[in-house]
């Protein structure tokens, strides 16, 4: 009888067998929780690895240190809520909940987020060499999550948040404006990230500047010229510019004059479009476009010759027209052919001087 008398009695609006049972029930909780975590996590763990189930551990890592949390949280809460509370302790339990779950949400939301970008997009983004990228858009994603989740708890803890949103609003308004150029470079940054107008590795022309691309920073872009040293443009700069990419041609097109003295006869003439085409034919990686008698010059007769070298490589391209001048030579010295040089006749005539 005393102890049912003991359980009647009220301490802070709420009698003892009241507090009891809230305990006895966030315990309850407490220990069913337990067993999920122990029991059925891990015994669907064992299931997916004995059956050969492509589960990713990351899911159960997920389970373990988000979802379980939050629901400890929510326990906890729906304990509290079965007494009669002061208002001000009432609140504090409120805020408290609201705190920890917003911060196991947002870390919830956040590891989604960037396990789906890692699994989709950014193995096919590092692959390409935007290691820099990635890092700077999974620094963006933490702070538009975590800023969302700060501003849902200041909102359910009574501050006026569209005050606050508006005063970052005019702020961010006038450091866009004071940092105008910077902003840019950084937007252009994303520009190229996205676009891909050029990768780091990529021999490119910008006006009069020739060189390869170095790095691509989140400001400025650096490029190592042909001469040596090293050229910085603004990403501003590069992407208001008109860039020629030789690392993505397919094939490269070679145009060249080939001049003859006028003293060669009509049949070493015909001779020399297929002696040139066969010359071109024979080498590999290339194709053969045309040869044609173009004109007379003031000291020769030009041929135009024109045909493609498959690939980007400088070098390679080099080498092919290097074996194309040497084998052209080769047939001018067998066929007796002369190459044209700038040259004059001067005709002198002189005047009968009369007795």
């Amino acid at each position: 009888m005393q102890n049912i008398e003991l359980l009647q009695w009220s301490f802070l609006g709420n009698t003892i067998q009241a507090y009891l049972a809230a305990f006895l029930l966030f315990v309850g909780a407490l220990v069913i929780l337990r067993i999920l975590e122990r029991v059925v996590i891990h015994r669907l763990q064992s299931f997916c690895l004995k059956h050969a189930l492509k589960v990713d551990p990351f899911f159960f890592e997920i389970l373990q240190k988000t979802v379980v949390p939050l629901l400890y949280v929510g326990a906890f809460y729906f304990a509290a809520v079965q007494l009669v509370l002061h208002p001000s302790i009432e609140k504090l339990v409120h805020a408290f909940c609201i705190v920890v779950a917003t911060i196991q949400v947002t870390r919830l939301a956040l590891t989604l987020s960037i396990l789906l970008l890692e699994k989709t997009w950014f193995k096919k983004v590092t692959a390409q060499g935007g290691t820099v990228a990635s890092t700077s858009i999974l620094t963006l994603v933490r702070v538009v999550v975590w800023g969302l989740g700060i501003v849902f708890i200041l909102d359910n803890l009574g501050f006026n948040v569209s005050a606050v949103i508006a005063g970052l609003g005019i702020g961010g308004i006038a450091v866009a404006l004071a940092a105008q150029t910077i902003l840019g470079d950084l937007f252009n940054y994303f520009v190229i990230f996205f676009d891909k107008p050029f990768q780091e590795g990529d021999a490119i022309v910008v006006g009069e500047y020739t060189g390869t691309i170095e790095h691509i920073g989140i400001k400025t872009t650096r490029i190592r010229s042909e001469s040596g040293e090293q050229i910085v443009f603004s990403n501003t700069d590069l992407t208001s510019s008109r860039i020629r990419n030789y690392k993505r041609m397919d094939r490269r097109r070679a145009r060249f004059l080939l001049g003859v003295t006028y003293q060669t006869s009509n049949e070493q003439l015909k001779k020399i479009p297929d002696m040139v085409r066969e010359i071109i034919q024979g080498v590999k990686d290339t194709s053969f476009e045309r040869a044609h008698f173009k004109s007379f010059a003031n000291s020769s007769l030009d041929f135009e010759v024109v045909y493609f070298v498959f690939g980007s490589d400088y070098d390679k391209y080099m080498n092919v027209q290097q074996r194309i001048n040497l084998a052209i030579k080769d047939f001018f010295e067998k066929e007796g052919i002369e190459f044209a040089y700038p040259t004059q006749t001067i005709y002198e005539y002189k005047v009968p001087v009369k007795a």
